[in-house]
């Protein structure tokens, strides 16, 4: 499973819940593009329309060689492919009051591209400063075992 982008401040602003694999539809010279690794969910977020769930914001770059096919927007709606049941749990969850679908990371698992996103629920500043707080902890530690151990 090779990695081709990452939400890093999802797990900051948001408390993570339950996780879904997606398919996701692209054309040939995004597909391309994905394979260089030219992606960002960094302000991406997902939107429930019809009974469909889309992802909004996210930039895949231009593929160079593309020529005439290419697409000129490189943020335009994406479909994400999931199925019925697990639509309807995400559609029950959304409703319900503070939840949100957040895209998490997007993947190869074999040939094909797949994106991961959660329902979550947003964080307050107090929840934020305790989670810097515990980050900046573990670190401290990790560099005082790596000093005893040197």
């Amino acid at each position: 499973m090779k990695i081709i982008a990452l939400n890093k401040s999802a797990s900051f602003e948001y408390f993570i819940g339950d996780k879904y694999e997606a398919g996701i539809v692209l054309e040939g010279s995004e597909v391309k593009s994905l394979r260089l690794g030219k992606a960002s969910l960094g302000e991406s977020f997902c939107e429930i329309r019809g009974g469909e769930i889309y992802l909004k914001n996210m930039h895949i770059a231009l593929y160079d060689k593309s020529g005439a096919f290419s697409t000129k927007d490189s943020r335009k709606d994406r479909k994400l492919l999931l199925h019925r049941i697990e639509i309807s749990k995400i559609v029950g969850k959304v409703n319900e009051k503070g939840y949100t679908l957040v895209p998490l990371k997007i993947y190869f698992k074999n040939a094909l591209i797949k994106v991961e996103v959660a329902l979550c629920k947003g964080k307050h500043t107090y929840d934020k400063k305790r989670t810097k707080m515990e980050h900046d902890i573990k670190r401290a530690t990790d560099r005082a075992v790596k000093e005893i151990f040197k």
